[in-house]
């Protein structure tokens, strides 16, 4: 299954070392890896236990958003690999706007801003 980077999937996290179900993920990863035969993908889970006032750990999602039913947050601080064969269906893409900003976290997440 060949996605993009910042498009909104479910995926299955109803694994044995984790605890999770079918939920939203951000692909976080390149699409230069995601065009390749590579087994897994870089994702960021999206949740809808939204908090206020932690703009660098997550970045909110109005209702609507990419498709989403209720208002989430992308949980930038939760990056992870998973399993493509974990990945479901495309529900939705980001707006460019909140690219720019999950980028911009990522960058502060990872001290990649110097």
């Amino acid at each position: 299954m060949t996605c993009k980077k910042y498009e909104i999937r479910l995926v299955d996290l109803n694994q044995q070392t984790e605890t999770g179900k079918v939920r939203p993920v951000l692909i976080e990863q390149a699409d230069l890896l995601n065009k390749l035969p590579h087994p897994s993908t870089l994702v960021c889970p999206i949740t809808t236990n939204t908090v206020e006032d932690v703009s660098i750990l997550r970045v909110s999602l109005k209702r609507g958003t990419a498709n989403l039913h209720e208002d989430c947050d992308i949980m930038i601080d939760q990056a992870r690999v998973i399993d493509n064969k974990r990945l479901i269906k495309k529900i939705g893409s980001l707006p460019q706007h909140l690219t720019v900003q999950v980028q911009k976290n990522i960058l502060i997440i990872f001290d990649f801003e110097k």
